[in-house]
């Protein structure tokens, strides 16, 4: 292992770290269960100051929650019998900027390790720099694609000096969290799933000596129970752990990894209760609720893992929500996946924090297996509050919106990420030379959906979550003005297509065989809104991208954050992105299955009180009404596509 720099070897065990604490996650009676602050694992078991621990986790990652309610979360957790919170952490959000960090708000992950640690429970570390996780590409950030040579996922230079910037801020972060200083961290992921990815084991190496640089915990790694992935992922000194289906996971690890220095005790890694929902509209949600076979199957699972004394990690416990821009998407069987602002994943404690049917029994299962009296009671949640159907009003068109003059000038068209914007949309302006009429074509294909409009009428829309894309035919004279409107529904996270993940337009823009040569670009990423949203003056509505504003109040007795929770639909638009208080909720979509936006009673101020909310509606309808309304209970399900090639 590499600690401070000095090298103590690698070995078929990892070290046992033996450092004096005072405190530590607590027992169900309160009292402490931590005394020196050591982790480690024999050939069967994971360690825990010497005596052997069962990992009983669970999947939630802080930055996809209110910090408001991590406490509340971490509670439930508790209840249903986890002892240890696996975490994601998302770089791009901490870094959004090249050496401008954030560790505010949901990136405050200092004081959620400390709540793990004071609601009883352990924690295990996954930092990437790659999490895949349905999030924007996988949790880089975009401004990784302007470092010249730069190669994701490899024995790369930039790519690992920029992996080491990360982790050096992180490590300085989260170093105090660990067991071994008093913490709740037992154990630190190395990379994620990468023998889905390749099988380079300098990369793995490096990357390895990085996180031994800044974390004190045990490493381990965790890919899917197959042999390629396996043999891909391993690494000669870290623990391998298999995901998915644990009777097809434990038994593949030990076949496929022959290397004793990577064996030990069985984890499953991600054991899935469901999968994630993406945005189309013969996508159904991915739910157990009235699966009673289902319920079962994750029941039988889990309870031959506790039976066999082996350890799991339930991806996920509970999903939360893909707030802003944040979701990713998948490359898959020919076109983007584009994953919904609900990151619910079917997962026993819901997006809105409420337990389901398949948590009580998870509770049940736990409580056979562990000490009576351990497992707290359940807490009580209050049902959402219901919200007045408001009406919303046209204030101001987005191509209004945009800056005074461009923000380049080229022959051709720019990328996003050479602009310095890494999510919203980015307008495309031509004024037509020379006569021309055919298909057209933006760039090498279309990243991700272009609303292609001819002098402010849309001609159509070219959407890359169809496996077949539209075939938009233009016809423009000189002097017409051609816009594409390109927004990034989310980089890919997953596949080989994650190598190049630059959004906006790459290659040039033709119609039939003529190449479209000078353009004006305009970035709108949305980071704020623009100040003439609120109190302008109400326009007709036609073609182009319009921001509507209204508000809300919420009934009486909704005082504390809980009982202000709501879910919001927009039954009338079709495309879109949502405000409420000036806190972006994420995205919404008529073609489903998402169908409501969950809204955080912590972002909401209490009944009396007026809430703002600010719709950016992509393709509004002119003379109908846009308005907002709660959902009592969520129904998840999916409308006609109106812009279906």
């Amino acid at each position: 292992m590499l600690l401070g720099g000095i090298s103590l070897g690698l070995a078929a065990v990892p070290l046992t770290l033996a450092l004096s604490t005072s405190a530590g996650p607590v027992n169900g009676d309160g009292t402490s269960n931590v005394t020196h602050g050591n982790f480690t694992y024999n050939a069967r078991q994971f360690l825990l100051n010497g005596e052997p621990f069962q990992i009983i986790g669970g999947q939630m990652d802080p930055q996809r929650i209110p910090k408001q309610y991590w406490r509340s979360r971490l509670r439930m957790a508790r209840a249903m019998g986890l002892n240890t919170i696996f975490s994601y952490i998302f770089w791009n959000n901490l870094e959004p900027r090249r050496g401008r960090w954030d560790f505010d708000d949901r990136n405050d992950l200092v004081t959620f390790f400390q709540t793990v640690q004071e609601e009883g429970l352990f924690a295990v570390l996954r930092p990437g720099p790659y999490i895949c996780g349905e999030h924007e590409w996988g949790g880089f950030p975009a401004w990784l694609s302007e470092i010249p040579g730069m190669a994701v996922r490899e024995n790369n230079g930039p790519f690992l000096a920029a992996t080491k910037s990360y982790l050096d801020r992180l490590g300085s972060e989260l170093r105090s969290q660990q067991i071994t200083r008093g913490g709740p961290i037992l154990m630190t992921q190395l990379e994620n799933e990468y023998g889905s990815f390749g099988k380079d084991k300098l990369y793995l190496e490096a990357h390895a000596q990085l996180l031994r640089a800044n974390f004190e915990t045990p490493l381990y790694t965790t890919d899917g129970g197959g042999k390629s992935y396996l043999e891909g992922g391993q690494l000669h000194g870290v623990l391998a752990v298999a995901d998915g289906d644990p009777k097809t996971a434990f038994a593949a690890r030990d076949k496929y990894v022959t290397d004793p220095t990577s064996l030990g005790p069985q984890l499953n890694g991600e054991y899935y209760v469901h999968w994630f929902d993406d945005w189309h509209v013969n996508v159904t949600h991915n739910s157990l609720d009235g699966n009673q076979a289902g319920q079962e199957r994750v029941v039988k699972d889990l309870e031959w893992v506790l039976r066999g004394n082996n350890s799991f990690n339930i991806y996920m416990f509970h999903g939360g929500t893909n707030f802003a821009f944040d979701s990713g998407s998948v490359w898959a069987e020919g076109r983007t996946r584009a994953v919904t602002t609900s990151y619910d994943y079917g997962a026993p404690l819901d997006e809105t924090g409420r337990p389901t049917k398949l948590y009580h029994k998870l509770r049940d299962l736990i409580s056979r297996h562990v000490p009576a009296g351990s497992i707290p009671d359940v807490p009580s949640m209050p049902g959402l509050a219901r919200v007045d159907e408001f009406s919303l009003r046209p204030l101001l068109s987005l191509f209004d919106a945009r800056s005074s003059t461009p923000d380049k000038e080229s022959a051709e068209p720019v990328t996003m990420e050479s602009l310095g914007q890494s999510y919203g949309y980015l307008l495309y302006e031509h004024v037509v030379e020379v006569d021309a009429s055919g298909v057209l074509s933006p760039g090498d294909e279309a990243r991700d959906r272009v609303i292609v409009y001819v002098n402010e009428v849309k001609v159509g829309v070219i959407d890359r979550t169809y496996l077949t894309l539209a075939s938009v035919k233009v016809g423009v004279k000189r002097g017409d003005i051609l816009r594409l409107l390109v927004e990034n529904v989310g980089r890919v996270d997953y596949s080989q297509k994650l190598r190049d993940q630059r959004k906006g337009i790459v290659g040039n823009v033709t119609i039939g065989r003529d190449v479209l040569r000078g353009w004006s670009m305009y970035s709108l990423p949305m980071s704020e809104l623009p100040s003439l949203v609120v109190g302008g003056e109400q326009f007709e509505v036609n073609d182009g991208p319009v921001f509507y504003t209204g508000s809300f109040e919420l009934p009486d007795g909704a005082a504390v954050d809980e009982t202000r929770d709501t879910l919001l639909s927009f039954p009338a638009g079709v495309k879109g992105q949502v405000w409420v208080n000036g806190i972006n909720m994420g995205r919404y979509w008529t073609i489903g299955p998402q169908q409501s936006l969950y809204v955080p009673g912590c972002y909401l101020k209490p009944s009396g009180s007026s809430n703002d909310v600010v719709v950016l509606e992509l393709e509004p309808k002119p003379g109908v009404q846009l308005t907002g309304r709660s959902v009592a209970v969520r129904k998840w399900f999916n409308n006609p596509d109106p812009d279906a090639p």
